[in-house]
């Protein structure tokens, strides 16, 4: 077994990694760069090394600064994770040269899967069933267009070294495949280097399963099962479980022996994912194998009671499997949420901040977090916006499931927006529940999942304007109290009117909806709360206690507690079952300045692209005028009508703050 090994990488996957390697006694070396000077990973490795700027491409993507780090510090092997330089061929061919180990598959497996059309072609000549699509070398978008023409709509643009959703796009139509093939190459341009495409029939419904394989340097070989990754947006997985609900014994049985014939027709070794798309029917078509471990390896280790990364480790010493595939049982059912600072009302778009508050669930043999940031971190442009991952396990899948929806009840974060309001949204749908599973599940299933109403705020807007009246007494008595007369009558606090009864009046902006909140004390600790509203008049009866953070609420008699926490005038009450987050609007005396200006503002900070268009041009409405990239998505900004470019702020290749204005543009007068 190796004495050090290097992590080529950073984040989650960097510590957890350091966690198995701690448990078998391996002395650690992390690498970060000038952002991740004091992130997680590197203060939880034996050693770190500056590799360079924030960029990746000036630092985790910089393959001779890894190998000089290891070298450096003594280190025999190099894990580098998934993503970055887990699946580049010439990193590893690198290590090999520098007699360093490299954790992970022999170079030969890493090129013959990184390209998607030599995968498909290798797949093929296996036996392995594959989607029928076209995946030859010539790459001029005429011929890859004619193609998609002959084979229907609608279709799947690939990038062929591609993973992770990136350089993917579907194509509903002939019209929309030009403006589709570019952006998918410039995104698979910009992730990986390369821009060829494969084009696939697009199926509707079908599931994404994939099987964890391994094998050891002596050619024996396993798999661990199945894991369900339908449940997905942009092509990225949101939640995935272990084992596929549902599934045929006999198909599990034959996608295991196909993934096993898949990798031994590159020669495998280590820890690899042969991924599936499962029709209703119960065929089943190779998509790709991904040659690391996969983000949602986890799962796999709460059903098998085995730890993946310890037998890379073990096998990348040269060390046979540790179990057999007679040996391998399943126990048992759990499942991953990931856990993104996102927008999911925004169609997911990515969000920077500072985690000004963090409280993650409680730990046990039941619930897992694993994550790379602590309270305080910030989630910068640079990286990948993901900030943990939450893992559950229990006998059954109807368990696990509660398992996950009271864990994220319970997995509290404030100072950005993320999706954990969505995935308890989606946990907790009865088409969810009953395991209706197909890779347009979140869009089928919209509107239980964006649920957000009227209701929803009339429920929760007697807690925030109890907590603003308890917490503005609070506030005034800690004045009073300081002050050199303290029982002066501006000390009261109270809403006191003459001749009436005391009141308060809060316009509230409560999860997105504006709304009005009428209070009025009827004794000490009882307040009448009315709200207004364009259908029905809501009263209720309130009152409670405030204890530094924590509020305890009587509302008609059901008793709720939550925790407060404030950031940038926002407040948030984390309930048993919901997130609250409200503000207090302010009045809007108006600003003789702030007159519209007829341009567009940047939706986050990131990088210009692109500008398809030249300034001066007319565009119609819906065509693309601005292309940016940001946190490795790219984001197309449309004309909202017909009219004209004026001019452009900035230019390819520009960094630009989130809210800068981009363009200017004039609509035409008829729109």
């Amino acid at each position: 077994m190796f004495d050090k090994i290097l992590i080529a990488n950073r984040g989650e996957i960097a510590c957890r990694i350091i966690r198995t390697a701690q448990k078998l006694g391996i002395r650690t070396v992390a690498v970060y760069s000038e952002a991740d000077s004091q992130a997680l990973h590197v203060n939880m490795a034996d050693e770190a090394v500056l590799i360079g700027a924030a960029p990746s491409k000036e630092s985790y993507l910089l393959a001779d600064r890894v190998i000089e780090a290891a070298k450096k510090t003594g280190a025999q092997a190099i894990h580098p994770g998934y993503g970055f330089l887990s699946e580049n061929a010439a990193f590893s061919e690198a290590c090999k040269d520098n007699d360093i180990v490299f954790i992970g598959p022999p170079v030969g497996a890493i090129e013959s899967m990184g390209s998607k059309s030599a995968a498909k072609r290798i797949m093929e000549k296996a036996g392995v069933p594959l989607v029928p699509g076209y995946h030859g070398d010539d790459q001029t978008p005429a011929v890859l267009k004619k193609h998609a023409d002959e084979m229907g709509y609608p279709v799947l643009l690939k990038a062929t070294a591609g993973g992770g959703g990136k350089g993917m796009r579907q194509v509903w139509s002939s019209e929309e495949f030009d403006e589709a093939l570019e952006a998918a190459k410039r995104e698979s341009l910009s992730s990986f280097g390369d821009d060829r495409m494969l084009v696939e029939k697009y199926l509707t419904q079908p599931r994404h399963v994939e099987i964890q394989v391994f094998f050891d340097q002596s050619g024996n070989g396993v798999y661990l099962f199945e894991r369900d990754c339908s449940v997905q947006r942009r092509h990225q997985k949101v939640i995935e479980e272990a084992p596929a609900p549902g599934m045929n014994p006999a198909v599990r049985t034959d996608m295991g022996d196909a993934a096993l014939l898949a990798a031994k027709a590159i020669q495998y070794e280590g820890a690899g994912t042969v991924e599936f798309l499962l029709d209703k029917d119960d065929t089943f078509y190779f998509m790709e194998m991904n040659t690391r471990l996969q983000v949602e390896h986890p799962v796999t280790e709460m059903i098998t009671g085995q730890d993946l990364v310890e037998w890379q480790l073990r096998v990348a010493a040269g060390e046979d499997l540790p179990l057999t595939q007679d040996q391998l049982k399943i126990n048992g059912h759990s499942f991953e949420a990931r856990i993104y600072a996102e927008d999911p009302d925004n169609d997911f778009l990515p969000v920077t901040g500072t985690l000004s508050y963090l409280q993650v669930p409680t730990e046990n043999a039941h619930v897992r977090v694993d994550t790379g940031v602590l309270q305080g971190d910030e989630v910068s442009v640079f990286y990948d916006p993901m900030i943990a991952k939450l893992i559950v396990w229990d006998e059954n899948r109807d368990r696990a499931l509660s398992r996950m929806a009271t864990a994220l009840s319970e997995y509290r974060i404030n100072g950005m927006i993320t999706n954990i309001d969505f995935l308890y949204n989606l946990v907790t749908t009865e088409p969810f529940r009953k395991a209706d599973l197909d890779t347009g599940f979140i869009e089928k299933n919209r509107a239980l999942i964006f649920h957000k109403s009227e209701a929803d705020v009339l429920h929760y807007a007697p807690l925030a304007t109890l907590y603003l009246i308890l917490k503005r007494k609070h506030d005034i008595a800690t004045l009073a109290a300081a002050s050199s007369e303290p029982n002066s009558p501006w000390y009261a606090g109270n809403g006191w009117r003459s001749g009436a009864a005391n009141s308060y009046d809060f316009p509230l902006l409560i999860n997105g909806t504006e709304i009005n909140v009428l209070a009025e004390e009827v004794s000490t600790e009882l307040f009448e709360i009315t709200i207004p509203s364009t259908e029905t008049t809501l009263s209720t009866q309130v009152s409670g206690t405030l204890d530094g953070n924590e509020l305890r609420a009587n509302i008609d008699g059901h008793r709720i507690r939550a925790n407060a926490v404030i950031h940038d005038d926002v407040y948030s009450l984390f309930t048993q079952d919901a997130v609250v987050q409200f503000s207090i609007i302010e009045p809007d005396y108006g600003n003789q300045d702030d007159e519209a200006s007829g341009g567009f503002t940047a939706p986050m900070t990131g990088t210009i692209v692109a500008l398809p268009v030249e300034a001066g041009s007319a565009v119609k409405k819906n065509q693309a005028i601005v292309i940016m990239e940001a946190m490795k998505m790219e984001h197309t900004i449309r004309a909202p009508a017909d009219g004209t470019v004026v001019e452009f702020y900035f230019h390819p290749g520009d960094l630009v703050e989130g809210g800068a204005e981009l363009v200017d543009f004039e609509a035409d007068e008829s729109e």
